[in-house]
């Protein structure tokens, strides 16, 4: 409790002054003034490496924002927990977007991207050849997500079609299940990529090496939401976008958060999913727009809107880069790339 003698007004306005100065100048609200932001993690991986380390470096409490993680089986409830308001934004690529938005569950937009590539290799189980994929079983982690249409591509290349398998929804660790043999074949990207390289498991189909662009791990909101809280939604990009910038730049605290976060004790693996998170990354968390609509010319049918302004909306982030955002983060932090 602080006591302001009145006899002194002239020092009680000079604390106050200060006391205000001091908070603008290190960016920090208190405790009680941050405003709870909840993100949604579909699949721990590397993709995720921005919003750790944003985290790790307090740049949310800097932003003014309380982020807290919220860990959930799949994209699938996606839609209906950001509608809710479970939670405030979802990390799902937006094969996840455009099956909620036709299913009618939800009215959602990717507003940013931290991959725009397709980062999966599909492996089959130990003793199995593609000849055994027809009529066995691909695991996925969920309906609609990223795993599900990687594998419809890489099947597609394989000559095979899903009504050719049984596809499974086996959640985001598959490589157990496959080690197993309880599924036949599945798609994984980092860490797991390496630790099925590592295992000696046959890869048939290299997504991640053929680079197709493709939104696969977007920042998601509900439309109405980001409507309303379009300011709120600004700061967390800005800090999710520092917090890329840090990663990219400083790569032994990066590998220290992404160790910790996805419990990694294999030193190259640990490099392996560094290294795959620093070529893919796009710094800014822009969203490709041809890896958008590669996407919704896979997933969309026909008859349904193809209208790219259906699924993203690149309004906060295009506002960032008018505003000089992006070039000072360049500034900031190319001298130590």
């Amino acid at each position: 409790m602080i006591l302001i003698h009145h006899a002194r007004p002239a020092l009680a306005r000079a604390a106050i002054l200060a006391a205000a100065m001091s908070v603008a100048a290190t960016g920090h609200a208190g405790a009680a003034d941050l405003a709870t932001f909840r993100v949604g993690e579909a699949s721990p991986a590397n993709t995720f490496l921005a919003i750790w380390m944003a985290q790790d470096a307090s740049f949310y409490e800097k932003n003014g924002l309380k982020v807290e993680i919220v860990h959930m089986v799949g994209g699938s409830d996606s839609g209906p927990a950001l509608k809710d308001g479970r939670i405030q934004l979802m990390h799902i690529g937006l094969s996840s977007v455009v099956r909620a938005n036709l299913n009618g569950l939800g009215d959602l937009r990717s507003i940013g991207s931290l991959s725009n590539t397709i980062r999966n290799t599909f492996f089959l189980a130990p003793g199995k050849t593609v000849k055994d994929l027809k009529g066995g079983t691909v695991g996925i982690s969920s309906v609609g997500s990223e795993s599900d249409s990687s594998a419809t591509l890489a099947l597609r290349r394989l000559g095979l079609d899903r009504k050719d398998v049984t596809i499974k929804e086996v959640g985001t660790d598959r490589l157990t299940p496959l080690k197993a043999g309880q599924i036949t074949g599945t798609v994984l990207g980092e860490p797991q990529r390496t630790e099925a390289f590592g295992l000696k498991l046959t890869s048939v189909v290299d997504l991640y090496g053929e680079k197709i662009p493709w939104l696969y791990s977007g920042l998601t909101v509900d439309n109405a939401y980001m409507t309303a809280n379009r300011d709120t939604l600004t700061r967390f990009m800005k800090a999710t976008v520092e917090g890329n910038w840090l990663a990219v730049s400083d790569a032994e605290r990066a590998k220290k958060v992404l160790a910790r976060e996805l419990k990694i004790t294999d030193p190259k693996v640990l490099q392996a999913s560094y290294d795959n998170f620093k070529a893919e990354t796009p710094p800014n968390a822009e969203i490709d727009i041809q890896g958008a609509k590669n996407v919704i010319d896979v997933v969309v049918p026909a008859n349904k809107s193809h209208k790219i302004g259906d699924y993203i909306d690149t309004g906060i982030m295009d506002g960032l880069k008018t505003s000089g955002f992006f070039d000072e983060m360049k500034k900031k932090y190319a001298a130590a790339r």
